[in-house]
């Protein structure tokens, strides 16, 4: 999580911690976590079930 000036928590990439939205991880993030694990921006890593892992093929 990324700290705003008002002191709220942004959410961020747990690979990269690069900012994504809410809605982001509402929707990728394992159900009950603040931040997903990869983001589009982790070219070279992919959600694999429970963990990570890197990429077989590069993403275009």
């Amino acid at each position: 999580m990324i700290c705003q000036p008002s002191g709220q928590t942004m959410p961020a990439c747990g690979n990269c911690e690069g900012f994504v939205t809410q809605r982001y991880v509402d929707v990728f993030a394992p159900t009950g976590a603040d931040s997903v694990r990869v983001c589009p921006n982790c070219e070279d890593l992919v959600r694999d079930g429970n963990g990570v892992r890197e990429a077989r093929s590069k993403r275009q």
